[in-house]
């Protein structure tokens, strides 16, 4: 059975600083099952390393609705390269059949409960967490080192 998974889990070194999230529950599971490692943040076209980025006036839904922007900490609208990120990701899952997904906690991508958010609880979904789950692909959130 195929499974993405976030590539920062398998300490391939994508986040945003140029470091990984190892997490050796995920890196142990790997040996026993297909996973696909993504880093949509990578796949949208963004550097590693990269400046932080928050979502302003919602939260990973409101991006794919259009009501809500990703905003780097230099002021730059990096919204589309999560948008194009999260869709190669989602077309991923689909071309190997993936019905499950691995993905790091926090992350304005691919968390499930990210504080990088405009929200009244202050924590909201990722981008890609919310566009995988749309499309009935279950998200387990991981928090690694």
């Amino acid at each position: 059975m195929a499974v993405l998974v976030s590539s920062c889990l398998l300490g391939i070194e994508c986040r945003y600083d140029g470091n990984h999230s190892l997490s050796a529950e995920i890196a142990e599971k790997a040996l026993q099952m297909h996973m696909i490692p993504i880093c949509p943040e990578q796949l949208g076209g963004l550097s590693t390393p990269r400046p932080p980025a928050t979502i302003v006036n919602g939260d990973g839904e409101d991006v794919i609705c259009g009501r809500a922007q990703v905003i780097n900490d230099r002021g730059e609208d990096v919204t589309q390269a999560f948008l194009k990120g999260a869709f190669q990701a989602l077309a991923l899952a689909k071309l190997t059949g993936a019905h499950k997904a691995f993905l790091k906690g926090k992350s304005p991508s691919c968390g499930l409960k990210t504080p990088y958010c405009s929200s009244d609880t202050g924590y909201g979904i990722g981008v890609t967490a919310a566009l995988l789950l749309r499309n009935g692909i279950e998200v387990i959130e991981v928090n690694g080192e």
